[in-house]
């Protein structure tokens, strides 16, 4: 066995277990989220937090940005696209939703992101998708609507859009057009890298919109409180979760990684129990297993079928 492949195996089991640990992380912006109304403004707060993490990316990364700056110069529109994407529609337009919508739309709306890049995937990347892999998304989809509804379906019914909602849903299409557009766009760059200059991207989309909300009279005036859910999110959500997403991606493929996404509800759920003590129903257990089972059949399956080709 040659010492590129003993690489390749080590990479993708380091891949399967971070996957898990990418929903964890972008928990941790829901809570900043909630905690950010009246002490810092939506536009004001991405553009913290993606400041912050793109300089302490282009530092990481100094070496390889200034070897690889004629292709970064050669593809800067793709940068603004997918910073676009991830750090303006994915980070201001969220706190913005926040702000007029339940807990339970953004959860459900939201949701639906994997699916979109599921499909996606299978349509326009050309990536394979199995029956068995149908199944899993189904059960984890079944298991995200099993924890949003209390374990009482008939309250899909109670659901009202209101203009929250409108929000969530690009966020929820601009999540999955940049999980898509990133693997379309085959980068030379490491994902520390390519991360950083989409933060540029992202930063000078973001750039216009903060200034606007800076000289709005009733954006809340930024003190301790402010700095610290910047700082927060921009180490936490940010640099973690984004470059563990980017990364597996790469080693996994798009729609393997996006599945895991549906940990989302049960992460978030747990740590409601947990930091909030919100109690922890039937209905959670139940939504769990689906979720878990779901994600675990196309990973089990998506292993079986890298084995026979291995072989």
């Amino acid at each position: 066995m040659s010492a590129e492949l003993l690489r390749q195996q080590a990479h993708t089991r380091l891949a399967l277990m971070l996957i898990w640990l990418t929903p964890m992380l972008w928990t941790v912006n829901q809570v900043a989220a909630r905690l950010a109304p009246g002490v810092v403004a939506p536009h004001v707060l991405a553009f913290g937090r993606w400041g912050i993490a793109g300089l302490i990316l282009m530092w990481l990364a100094r070496r390889e940005l200034w070897l690889m700056r004629d292709h970064i110069r050669r593809t800067w529109y793709q940068s603004l696209v997918l910073g676009g994407c991830g750090m303006w529609i994915c980070g201001a337009w969220v706190y913005l939703a926040g702000q007029s919508t339940s807990a339970m739309n953004i959860s459900l709306i939201y949701a639906s992101s994997p699916v979109m890049i599921a499909v996606g995937s299978v349509l326009w990347l050309g990536e394979h998708f199995s029956k068995r892999q149908i199944i899993g998304v189904a059960l984890s989809v079944a298991g995200v609507m099993h924890v949003l509804v209390r374990g009482h379906w008939s309250a899909l019914a109670q659901v009202e859009l209101v203009a929250g909602d409108l929000w969530i849903l690009a966020a929820a299409i601009a999540w999955a057009a940049y999980a898509l557009l990133q693997k379309h766009w085959h980068s030379p760059l490491s994902a520390t890298a390519r991360l950083a200059t989409i933060c540029m991207g992202g930063i000078v989309v973001l750039l216009p919109f903060t200034i606007w909300e800076l000289s709005l009279s009733a954006t809340p005036e930024l003190g301790r409180q402010a700095y610290f859910l910047i700082g927060l999110t921009a180490l936490v959500p940010g640099l973690g979760a984004y470059w563990i997403y980017g990364w597996t991606q790469k080693i996994l493929g798009t729609s393997r990684v996006a599945v895991t996404l549906y940990l989302g509800p049960l992460y978030a759920g747990l740590a409601a129990w947990l930091l909030l003590n919100e109690p922890l129903g039937w209905h959670h257990l139940a939504g769990g297993l689906l979720i878990l089972s779901g994600v675990g059949l196309v990973m089990a399956t998506q292993n079986k079928s890298e084995l026979a080709h291995s072989e």
